[in-house]
């Protein structure tokens, strides 16, 4: 890709990306008992993502890994899945704390509030990170550059809705803005800060286990009432356009 309509295109993926933190509380049909069908079916897309595109990735990483630290195939591999394995735990903490803060007392300093920052903190960090990734990923493509855009799309859908319906007042007050705000800078450090290789497959790693992590809280709980078929579906259509993107590869 020629590096001005790539920052061009990759800019307004951004852009997109942010009016889901900033309007993700206009989307009304979301918020639907049992869970609405396009919130399962978005998770199934970015739990898609995550094993047909970010795991084979970081199959693909252990090379680099294995060059730069000295290790043998094996403990290269499992260095980078340890990467995955530390940005699930950090959103299972994250998430821990919300629970634990519903059930304790409440307090003037407000526990709800502080475990609501430690949130938006973690996602915001995640959305950074993919954001960066827009204009730093393996695959250089268009296709998969769209593959991408669409399944963390639907990702920030799902999050963002979940993130709201904990703590609605105060997201739509001041936390969209934060999580905008780490989206645009996210994408301006992919422009000026060019990480080494071994670097790029760590975040890879770290936005896989977190994206599992938050996929699977919003789908699994009972109370939830999810939707396993708009899910499967989700998962499905993504994979076939994986397929399909494989075919046209090893084609051209």
């Amino acid at each position: 890709m020629d590096a001005v309509p790539m920052a061009l295109v990759t800019l307004l993926m951004a852009l997109a990306f942010s009016a889901v933190h900033l309007f993700v509380g206009r989307l009304r049909f979301l918020d639907a008992t049992p869970r609405s069908r396009w919130l399962s079916f978005s998770g199934g897309v970015a739990v898609g993502y995550v094993f047909l595109h970010v795991m084979p990735e970081l199959a693909a990483h252990a090379g680099t890994f294995r060059q730069a630290t000295g290790l043998d195939e094996a403990a290269a591999e499992a260095t980078v899945y340890v990467l995955a394995l530390i940005g699930l735990a950090l959103f299972y903490g994250v998430e821990r704390a919300i629970v634990a803060s519903r059930g304790g007392r409440q307090t003037q300093e407000n526990p709800q509030s502080r475990t609501f920052w430690l949130h938006i903190g973690a996602s915001a960090l995640l959305v950074g990170i993919i954001a960066y990734l827009l204009n730093n990923r393996e695959d250089t493509g268009w296709i998969g550059l769209a593959l991408f855009f669409g399944a963390m799309m639907l990702h920030f859908v799902t999050a963002d809705f979940g993130a709201r319906s904990d703590h609605a007042q105060i997201y739509d007050r001041r936390g969209r803005w934060v999580l905008a705000a780490a989206t645009m800078a996210g994408w301006a450090a992919g422009l000026l800060l060019d990480l080494p290789e071994l670097a790029i497959g760590g975040l890879f790693a770290f936005v896989g286990g977190g994206i599992i992590l938050l996929v699977m809280k919003e789908e699994l709980p009972e109370e939830r009432r999810s939707r396993f078929l708009p899910f499967a579906l989700g998962a499905a259509l993504y994979a076939l356009l994986v397929v399909g993107e494989l075919i046209v590869r090893q084609s051209s």
